[in-house]
Order: structure tokens, then C-alpha cells, then sequence
């Protein structure tokens, strides 16, 4: 009856420790966590001149929840070209947290995307770069065409270990979408 006993506690112990290793198999740690931006600056400075510019989104609950309390519509020159330097802030902490700084800091795990709609609107072109020499976006230039409305998309891709100079891979930081007026 102990050989019994034994063997049904042996049987149990070993279970326990299998199922116990599936499950950190199967649930890894997560490397890095997405960023929470409650608020995204767009700062455009008219080349040649010291006119800027300065767009917002802010939502201070993050995605979900409230509505956004800030959303700007960006209107800009017809066939001007623009700075467009980015900042980024988690205003739900007191105080305030710039993740500029941070994306900066981790620019080999970061890409911002910018979708011009219609394409004929505009232009985006990268001026930063990471250590693999992979865009980055918190600086470039905005080339406007000729007068219009669209939209000006901006994503954060959070691209932990996986960024290779495409938007596939990661996820999204943060996605908001402008109303575009090129006047």
C-alpha cells in the first residue's frame, strides 16, 4: 500500500512540475510594454522661417475610456515644406512624463508611420535614424502639394526586438488621425 501511495505522489509531483513549465512556456514575461501617450504634439516650422505650428491630440485616460479633450485639425500652406518635430507625453502621471526622451533613448524599438490621404496631399520624409541606420520619425520634413482636404494619419510602432524598417512588425504606441487641410 506505501509502494502505492509513493507511486500516485511520484505520478502527482512530476504533473505539477510539467504543467507548471507549460505554463511559463506558454505565458513568457513580456519584454517591453507598449508606452502610455496620453498626448501627441505635432510641431510644424515652415522652412525658412521661424513660423511654427503646433497640433494636439490629447486624451488623458490613454485609448478607451473618455473622449479625447483635445483633437486639433492640421492646416497647412499649399506647396510649402515643413519641420515636423514630435513630442510625446503620459500626462496621467503628475507630473506629466515626456516619452520623447524615452523614444529617443529606445529609437532601435520605436517607428513612427505618417499617412498622408489623398497621397497627392503631401509628402513625409524621415529625418532621424536608429543605430541600424532604420527610420525613426520624431524629425523630418513635410512637403505640402497644391490646396486640399484629407487626413494625416500618425502611429508610435512599438517594435521590441522586431523592427526592421517596415510598419509590420510591433504594435501600436499609439494611432490617432487628423483632419488635413493644405490650403
Amino acid at each position: 500500500m506505501n509502494k502505492l501511495k509513493s507511486s500516485w505522489l511520484g505520478f502527482f509531483l512530476l504533473g505539477t512540475v510539467l504543467v507548471t513549465s507549460c505554463d511559463k512556456a506558454d505565458n513568457p514575461e513580456p519584454q517591453d510594454e507598449n508606452e502610455l501617450i496620453t498626448t501627441l504634439n505635432l510641431k510644424f516650422t515652415e522652412s525658412g522661417t521661424s513660423n511654427q505650428q503646433t497640433f494636439t491630440f490629447r486624451d488623458a485616460d490613454g485609448e478607451g475610456g473618455q473622449a479625447p479633450s483635445k483633437f486639433d485639425n492640421i492646416t497647412l500652406k499649399a506647396n510649402t515644406t515643413y519641420r515636423l518635430d514630435v513630442e510625446v507625453l503620459d500626462e496621467s502621471k503628475n507630473p506629466s512624463e515626456n516619452i520623447t526622451s524615452e523614444i529617443e533613448e529606445k529609437k532601435d524599438e520605436h517607428l513612427f508611420v505618417y499617412t498622408i490621404t489623398p497621397a497627392g496631399l503631401g509628402t513625409y520624409t524621415y529625418g532621424d535614424k536608429d543605430s541600424k541606420n532604420l527610420n525613426v520619425g520624431l524629425t523630418g520634413s513635410l512637403r505640402t502639394a497644391a490646396a486640399g482636404t484629407g487626413k494625416f494619419r500618425v502611429q508610435l510602432r512599438h517594435q521590441s526586438g522586431t523592427k526592421d524598417g517596415t510598419p509590420a512588425p510591433g504594435s501600436n504606441d499609439i494611432e490617432v488621425e487628423f483632419n488635413l487641410t493644405v490650403n
